[in-house]
């Protein structure tokens, strides 16, 4: 491995694009170390039994580090480059883990999940960016997309674990969990150094050579004169040396024509993520199994835990398909169906529910009503399904791929920061908002998703199937409010399209210095 990767793992595209979803699986892991615990007694007798405020508050500092992780990866993955980010984010996720699992009260548990969440922040804005800037255009989408799945799969995996040790008594029935958790970390920080460096970072750090030999062992089998790499390597360098001439690389530059638009749509998507309600499906499933009237804690775990199977299942299907189906589709087709599903389960405990005590708690409860509570926990799922197939790969596939390279990390951190910030929000909001106002959140997660659509529907062009130089032709149409006239074919190009183009541009180079003499 003198090259300072394993040429064997380059060469396969799926190992190379799917192993540093690791990362985002720490997020999932991270979702069910707490949604696992909210009716463990011994969690609630250590902790001082948290009201619906204070427990908002612990879930809310994971989102809240995460959100200073997100902003940090502008500097790291520029400086230090994504690989080697991703590697410290793991590390940074070891320290978070042991500090939650040595906790003895409310202060260190929040300090340990900052920490948690600074990794968290790191991984989900840097793991994105490398896949994109890795994997071919042919099934960049598919790849990225495995970054929500590796989600779904840590929320799954440490909520079984969760539900195993929930039968242990005493504090270990959530310490094990919480120091268990730290084991993928590891895996992902040793195991990234069998991984190449990103192609993309190589050629704006003048290491052209080592890009070309990655860009041959990853899509040219080793060749570097295959035609894929030298279109990958032609259109790298062009757009390099275009973005150069621009100006420096600043957070001012978010702010300049054309980057500016494409800023405002990942922050928005990243925004209407969070806003679909998913974060209550996930973190606080139990409340809701609860207020539908599932009572009997083994009873709904069992309930959660067929939720989180559905998520893994129906995020199968988006990965295989996302290329194909293009990415607006799936956005317009998912926030319409996740809108209707929350208004029925609303509308539902706003019929037949009522303001009852559940475990010395007040909470807006359905009572003798089997065939109603069976619906909610049936339109729960169908919820959860609908973002697994929808929203939940696409937005993270699609900040991830619109920015040109001069911005890439900045403009991803920003956009992720924009997750972070709503994940935050909603986190320490939703407790109490169950326990205040009730079903009518469910409107409210319901009205967002119908707002997306129109958002979605107007502004947000397809980006599926072109390489990162490629979309900067879709952009160039224009189309701000009108973005469905943008077509699938636009900027795919050919070796033959990339040479002639920068013959022309040399040749008007030549002209303007012939006659600036």
């Amino acid at each position: 491995m003198g090259k300072g990767y394993s040429a064997a793992i380059a060469s396969n595209p799926y190992i190379v694009g799917s192993f540093a979803c690791i990362g985002g699986g720490l997020f999932g892991l991270d979702i069910s170390s707490m949604s696992g615990v909210l009716s463990n007694d011994a969690y609630k007798n250590t902790f001082g039994n948290p009201g619906p405020n204070a427990q908002g508050a612990i879930v809310a500092a994971m989102p809240a580090g995460s959100f200073v992780g997100a902003l940090a990866v502008s500097k790291l993955a520029d400086v230090f480059g994504r690989k080697w980010t991703i590697i410290l984010s793991g590390w940074i996720w070891v320290i978070g883990s042991i500090l939650q699992c040595a906790s003895v009260n409310r202060g260190m548990l929040v300090v340990g999940r900052i920490v948690s969440g600074i990794s968290v922040g790191v991984a989900s804005a840097i793991v994105p960016l490398y896949q994109s800037e890795i994997t071919e255009p042919r099934i960049r989408g598919r790849v990225v997309s495995m970054q929500q799945w590796s989600i779904t799969w840590g929320i799954l995996l440490q909520y079984f674990v969760q539900f195993g040790c929930s039968y242990i008594d005493g504090v270990a029935s959530f310490r094990i969990p919480w120091g268990l958790q730290m084991i993928p970390a590891i895996i992902l920080s040793v195991g990234m150094l069998a991984f190449p460096e990103s192609p993309r970072w190589l050629v704006d750090h003048n290491r052209p050579d080592e890009a070309l030999e990655i860009l041959a062992d990853l899509h040219g089998h080793g060749d570097p004169n295959a035609e894929l790499v030298q279109l990958e390597i032609a259109e790298i360098k062009e757009q390099v040396r275009f973005e150069r001439t621009e100006g420096a690389k600043s957070y001012a530059d978010l702010f300049k024509p054309g980057i500016f638009r494409r800023v405002t749509l990942g922050m928005s998507l990243q925004m209407w993520s969070q806003l679909s309600g998913m974060n209550i499906m996930m973190y606080y499933i139990i409340y809701v199994f609860q207020g539908a009237g599932l009572t009997g804690r083994r009873g709904n775990l069992i309930a959660d835990s067929v939720q989180y199977v559905l998520n893994v299942l129906l995020t199968i299907p988006a990965i295989i398909y996302i290329d194909k189906w293009g990415r607006r589709p799936m956005l317009l087709a998912g926030t319409l169906l996740m809108g209707f599903w929350l208004m029925l389960v609303g509308g539902l405990q706003g019929r037949f529910g009522e303001w009852g005590t559940v475990d010395g708690a007040r909470v807006w409860v359905i009572s003798d009503h089997d065939g109603i509570t069976k619906a909610i926990i049936v339109f729960s799922y169908l919820f959860v399904c609908s973002f697994a197939i929808t929203m939940g790969p696409v937005s993270w596939t699609y900040p991830a791929e619109i920015f040109p390279m001069r911005v890439r990390a900045k403009a991803v951190s920003i956009s992720t920061a924009a997750n972070w910030v709503f994940n935050f929000a909603l986190a320490w909001a939703v407790p109490p908002g169950l326990s205040t106002i009730a079903y009518k959140t469910y409107f409210i997660f319901g009205t967002f998703n119908f707002a997306a659509f129109i958002h979605i529907f107007f502004m947000f062009p397809e980006t599926a199937g072109r390489t990162l130089e490629e979309i900067e032709d879709v952009f160039a149409q224009g189309h701000v409010f009108t973005a469905w006239n943008v077509k699938r074919d636009v900027g795919k190009k050919t070796l033959q399209d990339v040479v002639r183009d920068k013959h022309e541009i040399h040749e008007v180079d030549s002209h303007e210095e012939k006659h600036a003499v």
